[in-house]
């Protein structure tokens, strides 16, 4: 099974949306963590609803630093927006999403942020 990481800075919207859409569409063939370089502590309640509306209960979540995560080489290591922000994983491969932040965003604009999460989640499955 591989393993996939989504880092984002406060691991309470986009890398713990991206975690989610794994989980959906990638059961049984990878392991999907979520983790922040400045973790918020809470999942934000626009992501919660966001992936409500799919049939994914994001509640359950826990926003969550890096050095809380397994210390082990993923096959891949997803950054969303953060760069600097973002310190460096064991991965074998990397990826960098560039995804802006849609916390602050209004709910239309945040589905739009998600729906790109999960074509990219997608595309990522494909080629593993």
């Amino acid at each position: 099974m591989k393993r996939v990481l989504f880092v984002c800075v406060e691991n309470s919207c986009r890398s713990q949306i991206a975690e989610a859409f794994a989980r959906m569409h990638g059961a049984g063939a990878i392991e999907p963590y979520s983790a922040g370089s400045n973790p918020s502590g809470q999942v934000n309640h626009k992501a919660i609803a966001s992936m409500h509306e799919v049939g994914y209960d994001l509640s359950r979540h826990v926003s969550k630093s890096l050095s809380e995560i397994p210390a082990v080489e993923y096959d891949v290591a997803v950054t969303m927006g953060c760069s600097d922000a973002c310190p460096n994983v064991r991965a074998k491969q990397r990826e960098d999403w560039n995804i802006p932040d849609p916390k602050a965003l209004p709910a239309d604009e945040f589905r739009k942020v998600r729906d790109l999460i999960e074509q990219k989640v997608k595309t990522l499955l494909a080629k593993l």
